[in-house]
């Protein structure tokens, strides 16, 4: 990123600024207090000329009023949202650490794969964040039917002390928010969808499940699930077209190789 000036942000000090993407940029920043009192977090603010983009707006805030409902060690957890001087923003937890996708092409270059265990933990991690969210229910006891929609190695991350942690609830959508997905609507990544998703159809929890089970493959089997120019993966993901594992991996339990194909 380019050179960034420490400033002032409301009760936050924006230290760097880490990211920036379509819809919003990322910040390392920390809060004061009394007594020397110090906490890193990270601030996401909405890009300031789409302040007034009424649609994008309302999923900033959305994505807010959803991800404050989710309280797991899995999942990122959001600590405040506000507007400070027109700018809308979210604060979170500060991770230290790498997303998957960079671990993984680290894991690559150096030729030493991440091990089976390993790969395992991490799955289960994810799996338990998304079967709390899954079937988080608000105040009333009516279920809340989230769907995070982007399951993909990008946010997996993975801190150093080895945490696992789902991030960005972005295009998250939840029934009871009057935002559930309707057909030809298609969000996430491509590779990374399931073919419902990527066909445009309505989509449940499964489709998180599908995801996650393509991360699982690839750890397995060294290699993406989908492969090709974009329109090649599109008609793969769209027809579920993989070469199964068992002909990349030999030596996988076989329990583990039924685990895979259930989710897929």
């Amino acid at each position: 990123m380019a050179d960034f000036e420490p400033q002032q942000f409301g009760k936050y000090q924006l230290l760097d600024r880490i990211a920036v993407g379509g819809m919003a940029e990322l910040y390392r920043a920390k809060v004061t207090r009394e007594y020397g009192f110090e906490k890193q977090v990270a601030i996401k603010k909405i890009l300031p000329h789409l302040s007034d983009e009424g649609n994008l707006l309302k999923a900033f805030i959305d994505e807010a009023k959803l991800a404050a409902l989710l309280q797991h060690e899995n999942i990122v957890q959001i600590y405040d949202f506000g507007n400070m001087k027109g700018e809308y923003f979210i604060a979170m937890e500060y991770l230290f650490g790498k997303d998957l996708r960079k671990l993984t092409y680290k894991a690559k270059e150096k030729a030493c794969p991440i091990d089976l265990e390993n790969t395992l933990y991490v799955i289960s991690r994810v799996c338990a964040g998304l079967d709390y969210s899954h079937n988080l229910k608000d105040l009333k006891g009516k279920p809340l039917n989230i769907i995070h929609r982007d399951i993909n190695p990008q946010n997996v991350f993975i801190t150093y002390e080895g945490q696992v942690k789902i991030i960005d609830f972005g295009i998250a959508k939840a029934a009871s928010h009057n935002s559930t997905t309707h057909e030809g609507l298609i969000k996430g990544k491509l590779a990374y969808m399931s073919p419902e998703q990527a066909n445009g159809k309505t989509i449940d929890h499964r489709s998180d499940i599908f995801s996650t089970g393509i991360i699982l493959y690839e750890l397995l089997a060294g290699q993406r699930m989908f492969q090709g120019e974009t329109m090649h993966i599109y008609s793969q993901v769209r027809d579920a077209a993989y070469k199964p594992l068992e002909s990349l991996v030999s030596d996988l339990p076989a329990r583990l190789h039924d685990v895979v194909q259930h989710a897929l």
